[in-house]
């Protein structure tokens, strides 16, 4: 039952990576460049994963796996985290100190990953012994990323509700990912729940995605100008 259900959200998943792109590729994917690669690099991690999944019945396939999951998964945390840059770039387009901003968010980042890397990594253990609360760490930070764009697309005076729209999807799935790592960690017995409130979170933001990138672009408001009226002069009586 469980093997069945996971392999309905591989499917569900591919599928709406298809509906996306096709989406995207309407011309979309040149105002969302990031968007496009990451699904991109989500349909090729999915389908990679799959024909392993369908193997688990010996030690070395259940090996083999864990190792092309885990590779994935770095692959898809490096995309999402450009697509978060990428995201708070076109947020603050009307900011002057844009380059600087930026660069201080993405030497921080890198500067967490770095720390919690180091804090985490043991090539004694199995990768993902270490690698399941480095991500929970990453997924974290992703979080707090992604807060800090949807505060500044609320607080800009003209909404840009498709960026809206992706940002608050991409947040869904990041803090799913993190919440569900995080209960991994406190109990085994959590693996169950957590192996549906990932994907379900995963599949959400894709869904979003579908809906948002059907949406026409809002056209750019046109600042109206008051035109100066030629002055009447009264007749003056005589």
């Amino acid at each position: 039952m469980q093997f069945a259900v996971q392999i309905g959200f591989y499917l569900a998943g591919l599928s709406l990576d298809v509906i996306i792109l096709a989406e995207l590729l309407r011309g979309q994917w040149k105002r969302y460049p990031f968007v496009f690669l990451y699904v991109v690099g989500d349909f090729l991690t999915t389908a990679a994963e799959i024909p392993f999944n369908l193997e688990l019945v010996t030690p070395k396939a259940q090996d083999s796996y864990s190792d092309i999951y885990w590779i994935d998964e770095r692959i898809v945390q490096v995309l999402g985290f450009l697509l978060v840059i990428s995201l708070v770039y076109r947020a603050t387009d009307h900011w002057k100190p844009r380059r600087t901003l930026l660069l201080g968010v993405v030497c921080a980042t890198l500067l967490f990953w770095g720390i919690t890397f180091f804090l985490h990594f043991d090539s004694t253990v199995q990768t993902g012994q270490w690698m399941t609360p480095w991500t929970r760490d990453m997924n974290f930070c992703a979080v707090i990323l992604d807060l800090g764009l949807w505060g500044l697309l609320i607080g800009a005076r003209e909404k840009d509700y498709k960026l809206l729209m992706v940002s608050g999807a991409l947040g869904i799935q990041f803090t799913g990912n993190a919440i569900g790592e995080a209960l991994r960690l406190l109990s085994h017995s959590l693996t169950l729940f957590t192996g549906f409130l990932i994907p379900i979170a995963y599949l959400s933001c894709l869904f979003i995605w579908s809906r948002a990138f059907r949406l026409p672009d809002s056209p750019p408001r046109r600042v109206s100008r008051a035109v100066p009226q030629p002055e009447i002069k009264q007749p003056q009586p005589e």
